[in-house]
């Protein structure tokens, strides 16, 4: 019987500037898919960009081809993850039109990880 597991890693948390999520073991599972759910985008032109890092000790980082998003409105984003060896987490910026990452830049968020 193949498992299964969701984990919500942030809830209702304002991102801005540069962030990562706290790593997760996840070196049982075959593939994995986040999802982002964007409740609210504060400033004018705020993007919130997202890439998938892996790692073997959950102590260094890199980031996985293709795992990728870059999202500028509410709504509910995801992707997949395959291959990815022991650790996952997210690490991103939320920026302004201009491209600065600052306080006027912000995204409340939910952020999911959905293991099997």
């Amino acid at each position: 019987m193949q498992q299964s597991l969701s984990v919500v890693l942030e809830r209702n948390t304002r991102l801005s500037g540069e962030f990562t999520t706290e790593p997760y073991e996840v070196a049982w599972a075959r593939e994995a898919r986040w999802f982002i759910r964007v409740l609210e985008m504060e400033g004018a032109g705020t993007r919130l960009d997202a890439t998938t890092q892996i790692s073997p000790d959950g102590l260094h980082w890199c980031d996985l081809e293709d795992g990728r998003a870059s999202i500028s409105e509410r709504g509910l984003v995801s992707w997949p993850a395959r291959e990815f060896g022991g650790w996952l987490r997210l690490k991103g910026t939320v920026t302004s039109a201009s491209g600065d990452s600052n306080d006027a830049a912000a995204a409340r968020v939910l952020i999911y990880l959905a293991l099997k």
